[in-house]
């Protein structure tokens, strides 16, 4: 493994897909074969090409790679990516976005300790937001209401009914208690500031001593992510893309649906080869 690279990346819609989500446009003759990476309830719900399923076994081969989302710890436990061994799981992951750090499987009591640490300091509370939700949310367009790992609040709502500027209103008021918001596919999230995955990145790069940080998401909570990063990549598809996000180091792909993730993946590896090239020619140089 090249102990340089310390990859990190979103896993909805960034590297692995539903089926609502694959985007698969074009003749059925013509589309890659899918490998199921998530099942629940004798369901599969989440797919990669099996192209990219084998790009990613050799780059979490090369390089450590991080699964960086705001899916809780259970969602996060029913995905199986394919990796450089048989059952193999990351020795690190990053769920709740930012509120689990899980090494090998298991979750971090030190860094739990932690973001409550930083929660208590630098947001409102949680009971706080839930009960403005329930206020707010009309149940003529709202599915569903949760909390996630006790750290923040989601919706599922029927999209197309939304009232017009709700979800502007909403930003606006968590923002100024401060907390974001985040509209992904048919789920609103309202997310304290205090909790990202650049922050549990960070730990991750202090225990590992990673001198080499890539990235990739798609969505407004995986910005900070892209930053932390020295160089990332974000799909045609999604929050950052409808609004046009970038900067400097990010790279902004055509490709939507379950081929971006596949081109991410495969972008990653070239840069973590190249690497392992460039310092096997330095050690022939300097040996």
């Amino acid at each position: 493994m090249n102990a340089q690279y310390l990859v990190a990346s979103d896993l909805d819609r960034t590297l692995i897909y539903s089926n609502r989500a694959l985007a698969l446009d074009m003749p059925d003759r013509l589309a890659p074969r899918l490998l199921s990476v998530e099942v629940h309830d004798g369901k599969a719900l989440s797919f990669m090409t099996e192209h990219a399923a084998r790009l990613l076994a050799e780059l979490a081969g090369l390089a450590l790679f991080v699964p960086a989302t705001t899916r809780t710890r259970a969602q996060y436990e029913r995905v199986s990516l394919p990796g450089p061994t048989p059952g193999w799981i990351p020795q690190y992951a990053i769920c709740a976005n930012g509120g689990h750090l899980l090494v090998d499987g298991v979750p971090d009591a030190q860094w739990q300790a932690e973001v409550r640490a930083r929660l208590a300091a630098g947001s409102a509370p949680l009971a706080e937001v839930v009960e403005h939700l329930a206020l707010t949310a009309d149940p003529e367009w709202t599915l569903k209401r949760r909390v996630a790992d006790h750290l923040f609040a989601y919706l599922v709502v029927e999209r197309a009914q939304l009232p017009e500027g709700w979800v502007e209103e909403l930003t606006g008021w968590c923002d100024e208690r401060g907390w974001s918001v985040s509209l992904q596919g048919r789920k609103i999230y309202a997310v304290p500031g205090p909790l990202s995955k650049s922050a549990a990145l960070a730990e991750v790069e202090r225990r590992t001593g990673a001198a080499t940080i890539l990235a990739a998401g798609d969505s407004l909570l995986d910005a900070d992510l892209l930053l932390a990063a020295d160089r990332a990549w974000r799909p045609g598809h999604g929050e950052l893309a409808d609004s046009g996000w970038t900067a400097p180091g990010v790279t902004a792909l055509t490709q939507a649906g379950v081929a971006a993730g596949e081109e991410i993946v495969r972008q990653m590896l070239e840069r973590v080869r190249a690497g392992g090239v460039r310092k096997d020619v330095e050690a022939r140089v300097n040996g």
